[in-house]
């Protein structure tokens, strides 16, 4: 068994000495969700990905507007354990634009945990720390698709089931950091599904903002809660990642209008998917590539983009490579946890040294660190395309047959 020891990052203010809490405290548990009221937010499914025009239309915005005044209601509440607009951050010189910051709040009084890193799939674990144990004021709202087929915001509105939350964290990387926690009743362990992948993607069409980008860390890739939840936020910059050359990687099918690419020239080798029809292609696309890496126990992180119009799937062994004492120990030293924004090329760094000096040649040995090798990297690129193709995608008729279905209830 692999393990390295970190300091879990905290999410919210109820994951230190949170043994043994639950009713009582208006919590997101089963003793208290069911029956209570919350404020929700109904979006309508999306039959076909964003382009120009659709960023045009009013309604777009409506879920920024929202999710951010909510989050700067709970910032005025002093809810987070500091404040992230306060944090340094600049772009360091170079080809790729690397962007760091300071922040050192984020890993402030915490003893290292010892974390397994050899098993992505782990069952979910009721007496660790997970969203259930969450208070509600950390909840901004429910998000869910509508039955009616609108765009809308509840103040309260009851909750009958399992609901998909987006909550504050805590410990922000950046402005308006926020959680997805899916069905957070149903107490999923961090592992991706087609139902969560394409409710994530949902979460990015409908900000509609180019610079509200989504994460994910798998078990053995960083993530640090085994409860299954997205992170995104907000960064006024394009990501290095983003602007990465790529080229295309053949694969046995095109159906439904996905195309695969591959990275070429940075420092993590990564697979680029993009969606030219529907949200619903390109996350089951994408959804059975990231099952198959679940399911050959192979770590990985994921980036939404361009409004869930593109998707970086990251396969790493960072994690790995610590635990078996391969890592250049100044690249330790730095005590970066080279997750899905690292990778993407937002560096966050715990130690104004380190900030004063960082560097692309840093920032390139890191990630460096992170990747798979050429040989491994076509093997397991093998795997992602047999999934990718094996799996099913609609065609442009079953699309429109599809809609014009759905257009009966309108």
């Amino acid at each position: 068994m692999l393990t390295i020891k970190r300091c879990p990052t905290i999410l919210s203010n109820y994951q230190e000495g949170s043994e043994g809490l639950g009713c009582g405290r208006n919590c997101l548990g089963q003793c208290c969700v069911p029956g209570s009221k919350l404020p929700l937010y109904t979006f309508k499914r999306r039959h076909t990905i964003a382009g120009e025009k659709d960023a045009e239309v009013a309604h777009i915005p409506f879920l920024e507007s929202v999710l951010l005044g909510e989050w700067e209601e709970r910032m005025q509440r002093g809810l987070f354990r500091y404040d992230v607009t306060t944090c340094e951050t600049k772009v360091i010189p170079g080809n790729y634009g690397f962007i760091a910051q300071l922040n050192e709040g984020r890993h402030l009084k915490k003893r290292p945990t010892e974390f397994r890193v050899d098993k992505v799939l782990q069952d979910f674990d009721p007496s660790k720390f997970n969203f259930t144990k969450v208070g509600q004021e950390e909840v901004l709202f429910r998000f869910e698709e509508s039955e009616e087929n609108k765009i809308q915001y509840l103040e309260k509105a009851l909750v009958l089931d399992s609901p998909n939350v987006i909550a504050i964290n805590v410990s922000p990387i950046e402005y308006g950091h926020v959680l997805l926690v899916p069905r957070v009743l149903d107490c999923l362990p961090q592992r991706i599904d087609h139902d969560s992948l394409l409710l994530a993607m949902h979460l990015a069409a409908e900000a509609g903002n180019p610079y509200f980008r989504l994460g994910y860390n798998s078990l053995g890739a960083f993530a640090t809660i085994n409860h299954l939840h997205f992170q995104a936020y907000y960064l006024a910059l394009p990501f290095p990642v983003e602007k990465a050359p790529t080229k295309r990687s053949p694969w046995k099918s095109e159906k439904g209008g996905i195309k695969i690419f591959e990275l070429c020239n940075y420092p993590v080798r990564g697979i680029v998917f993009e969606g030219r029809n529907t949200l619903d292609n390109l996350s089951l696309a994408v959804g059975n590539a990231c099952i198959c890496l679940q399911d050959n126990n192979i770590p990985y992180n994921v980036l939404i983009a361009d409004c869930g119009k593109r998707v970086f799937l990251f396969p790493q062994c960072y994690a790995e490579k610590q635990a078996l004492g391969e890592v250049d120990q100044e690249i330790l030293d730095t005590q970066v946890n080279p997750a899905v924004w690292e990778i993407s090329g937002h560096i966050v760094l715990k130690r104004k040294q380190d900030f004063d000096r960082a560097s692309e040649d840093y920032a390139c040995k890191l990630l460096a660190e992170v990747s798979l090798s050429e040989e491994r990297f076509e093997e397991v690129k093998d795997y992602i395309l047999e999934a990718v193709a094996t799996g099913e995608v609609q065609t442009k008729e079953e699309e429109r047959a599809d809609f014009v279905e759905d257009e009966k209830f309108l």
